[in-house]
């Protein structure tokens, strides 16, 4: 294998294909026209000419197009998504790619602002593996000093309502209030800002798309309300 392809070129996209660039060749379609001499851009038709296809569009778009696409996918191929939540896309998947089409479901949880040298994280689930190909990708992303948790999409998105969710929520309400730097800002605050600055750098749309496809977000957000309450 030394071809891959993408699909969906925004900025957690592009971080993915400089992932995958340094290891493969990699082709990108986009819905829009992409400025970048380094990416070798493709119709959608040549993007599904390549054994692997890595789907990183958002969240909301996700159904139409794996709907779209699973009638033009030749048998044999594997497909990875990069979703933020993991039940509603391998529901999506399952339900609509034909049982010759392999599956991967992955989170990394890191991106353009938050990937490290070494110590960042990605879960990853083995949802169908005809083909055999679930251990390459763990060995390729492992190489790349990337530590891999295997957990099912449903344990994900319960863990993640909690860690990821919040984070969202909590960085978006304070970045509402408005946090004002102060010469004696102390240590809590200035983590305040940082996560502010993390998540609010991410779009609005991704952290619409996390609480609403998160079948255990609104609990959370409940529940922390009614901490709120007690307070």
């Amino acid at each position: 294998m030394n071809k891959v392809s993408i699909i969906g070129f925004g900025r957690f996209g592009a971080m993915l294909h400089s992932l995958l660039s340094k290891g493969f060749e990699v082709d990108v379609f986009d819905k829009n026209s992409i400025d970048n001499s380094d990416v070798n851009e493709v119709s959608l038709e040549d993007a599904f000419k390549n054994e692997t296809i890595f789907i990183a569009v958002p969240i909301r778009d996700f159904e139409n197009l794996v709907k779209d696409i699973s009638k033009k996918i030749s048998s044999g191929k594997t497909v990875i998504d990069v979703c933020s939540v993991k039940v509603f896309p391998k529901k999506v998947m399952l339900d609509n790619l034909s049982n010759e089409t392999d599956i991967i479901a992955t989170h990394p949880l890191f991106g353009p602002d938050s990937l490290k040298d070494s110590g960042s994280v990605m879960t990853m689930e083995s949802v169908r593996n005809t083909f055999g190909r679930y251990d390459f990708w763990k060995n390729y992303f492992e190489s790349q000093n990337i530590l891999i948790e295997e957990i099912s999409a449903e344990e994900h998105d319960m863990m993640a309502a909690r860690s990821q969710g919040l984070t969202h929520f909590v960085g978006r309400v304070i970045d509402d209030f408005g946090t004002n730097q102060t010469r004696i800002d102390t240590e809590g605050y200035k983590a305040l800002h940082k996560l502010v600055n993390q998540t609010c750098n991410d779009t609005w749309e991704l952290f619409e798309d996390i609480q609403n496809f998160n079948p255990y977000t609104e609990k959370m957000i409940s529940e922390l309300n009614e901490s709120f309450r007690k307070n």
